[in-house]
């Protein structure tokens, strides 16, 4: 029988799913796992020999009880969220990769595939799930953190190596690694439709510290912190056209934000910092660095190896 948690769990995901028109099922056959290899090359397309996952991989994954569901609207896929058990064994889910179609984007349906991932969680007693996005991509940032209440723990340079793909580009793979605490009181009201807001301009009136800023020509402008006061690293409006556009404008705006945001998080997880950090995020596009130091000047223009 399931907990009290676990099936007001799913009925939020249920919920949620309706709202987002779209129905979330789990996912095993090939098939299946075709269309969803498939659905995320038409979102990533990657090179050839370098998809975001294999279908034999998939297929291995479900064998062995981990959960793969797609999202359908009107019979056809339009995303899918992959994920494996992780390490505490029994407590954590790793969630590696979720994809939802252009067409399908700005109708929480990502939203949908989360909370569905939540509740199967749940119901299985593991209150843990993590998983990586890229730190400079401003809408992931504020799902991430602020829709699904999600905080990060570690700083992860180059976490992939080169991805060859037309989203990651020639950039480095940074990935902000973010643990979700499915029965905390914050998370338990995201899932419910209450974000984690931050109130900037209160912040800002306080004395908050604009370590990273946009400069007048768009590039980052990094200053150092005040002990005591919060850090605000800013990140570009758009960084997936921005490369596109200046890789190496783009570069500069990564070894910004990774000197901040991986400055901070390191003495979170090793020093006199540790467990004093909290790291948020502005829906203007802004982190929030609550109880770190004073980051040190980045590499001019290029991103560190």
């Amino acid at each position: 029988m399931a907990s009290p948690a676990a099936a007001h769990a799913a009925e939020v995901a249920a919920q949620a799913a309706a709202r987002s028109g779209v129905r979330v099922v789990e996912l095993a056959d090939l098939a299946d796992l075709r269309a969803v290899q498939d659905l995320f090359a038409s979102i990533w397309h990657p090179a050839p020999d370098n998809p975001p996952v294999t279908v034999e991989l998939m297929r291995a994954l479900t064998k062995a009880g981990n959960p793969l569901t797609g999202a359908y609207a009107d019979g056809e896929l339009v995303g899918a969220c992959v994920g494996f058990f992780a390490a505490p064994a029994g407590t954590a889910l790793h969630s590696h990769v979720t994809g939802v179609v252009p067409a399908a984007q700005r109708r929480s349906v990502g939203r949908a595939l989360k909370l569905h991932q939540r509740a199967w969680a749940l119901d299985r007693g593991i209150t843990r799930i993590t998983w990586t996005f890229d730190p400079l991509v401003r809408r992931n940032a504020w799902f991430n953190l602020g829709r699904l209440g999600a905080v990060p723990v570690e700083y992860l340079p180059d976490f992939y190596g080169p991805m060859e793909d037309t989203i990651n580009a020639s950039d480095q793979s940074d990935r902000l690694l973010t643990r979700w605490a499915l029965d905390s009181p914050a998370v338990v009201r995201a899932a419910a439709g209450e974000p984690v807001t931050v109130d900037l301009p209160a912040l800002q009136t306080a004395g908050a510290v604009a370590v990273v800023s946009a400069g007048p020509d768009g590039a980052p402008v990094v200053r150092p912190g005040v002990p005591g006061s919060p850090w605000l690293v800013a990140v570009p409006p758009d960084v997936e056209g921005l490369r596109a556009r200046d890789s190496q404008l783009a570069a500069r705006w990564r070894v910004a934000v990774r000197t901040a945001l991986a400055g901070a998080l390191t003495g979170a997880l090793t020093g006199a910092l540790a467990g004093a950090v909290r790291v948020r995020f502005a829906r203007e596009g802004w982190y929030v660095v609550d109880g770190a130091g004073t980051p040190a000047a980045p590499e001019a223009g290029r991103a560190a190896p």
